[in-house]
């Protein structure tokens, strides 16, 4: 009998801390889906088990009924799996990431390349750090000794993504995703259910870099900052990815994630009201940038509320 690993054991439980806590699919049906996505993201055995808290054979019989997607018109735009880090550096600074508010694009000029879009990565309000998506600073709930429920991205027709979050003070939030053939449209929306006015109601949404290669480097020397844009250039020049959120609080970039942010702010939102955001992300060839984000600025249609309830009973 092969003697047993301690030292093996030890490795795996780091790995499920430092990429979030495994979650098991809840059918057969789940488990290919995700399996799909984690082959799109090229995982390796033991990111999926990481994932999925599997054993090895039964991942590698599971992977026998795995097809590979589908093409797509436009971006592909997938729930990341978790069970690899979306991060470089600054890992203690993002602990458990939870999968349900990372989304993975994919680069247009290399299919095995995407960035992981956290949408929100973090909320918060006048009462506090309101909602974070990874563990690292206590929010309201953390605080008071309450663990918010798992939650997944719904896939909708089209390929569109949705993800709403009720917190248990009446608090709603919620995040829709549109893909589209050369950006992707991304709305986010927050219902005040509390008997009080709520303000300071600021977002952090993260589009991090470790997956688009060429785009990885530890700096901010190939960042351009013009809220409410801001863009990366790739390492060989003329590759660029743009995000963009409306109204941005704050345009910065993280060296050592790396990553990106066009960082919104809800307005102050009274008892009963509901408020949007609008977001962006795209990819863009060509020697600079700043007249890109004219483009952009002409062609972006901003989702009301209104717009947004109508697209979803549509769907």
């Amino acid at each position: 009998m092969k003697p047993f690993s301690l030292a093996g054991v030890c490795l795996l439980v780091v790995a499920w801390t430092a990429s979030g806590e495994p979650r098991p699919p809840r059918d057969r049906e789940d488990l290919v889906a995700w399996l799909g996505h984690m082959r799109a993201h090229g995982y390796q055995m033991h990111e999926i088990q990481a994932a999925t808290g599997m054993p090895f054979p039964d991942i590698a019989v599971a992977l026998r009924d795995v097809s590979p997607l589908k093409a797509v018109e436009g971006l592909r735009v997938l729930p990341y799996p978790g069970g690899r880090h979306p991060r470089i550096g600054f890992l203690d600074g993002a602990i458990d990431p939870q999968r349900e508010t990372k989304i993975s694009v994919f680069t247009p000029w290399d299919a095995t390349s995407y960035v992981v879009v956290d949408v929100p990565e973090a909320l918060w309000s006048n009462l506090g750090l309101t909602y974070l998506a990874h563990t690292h600073i206590d929010t309201i709930w953390s605080g008071r000794g309450v663990t918010l429920a798992q939650q997944e991205w719904e896939i909708l027709p089209e390929g569109h993504l949705k993800m709403e979050r009720a917190l248990p003070n009446g608090i709603r939030f919620g995040t829709l995703i549109l893909p589209k053939r050369d950006h992707v449209a991304m709305v986010m929306w927050l219902h005040n259910g509390t008997a009080d006015l709520l303000s300071d109601l600021r977002v952090q949404n993260c589009v991090m870099l470790k997956g688009a290669r060429g785009f990885e480097a530890q700096t901010n020397a190939n960042k351009t900052l013009q809220a409410p844009f801001v863009a990366v250039e790739s390492a060989r020049g003329g590759q660029w990815i743009v995000t963009a959120w409306e109204p941005c609080q704050r345009a910065w970039a993280n060296p050592p994630v790396p990553c990106l942010h066009a960082d919104p702010q809800f307005p102050d939102t009274a008892p009963g009201q509901t408020t949007v955001l609008n977001g962006w992300l795209s990819f863009h060839e060509g020697p600079e940038i700043t007249s890109v984000f004219a483009e952009i600025r002409e062609r972006w249609k901003p989702l009301s509320l209104n717009d947004i309830q109508q697209w979803i009973r549509s769907e």
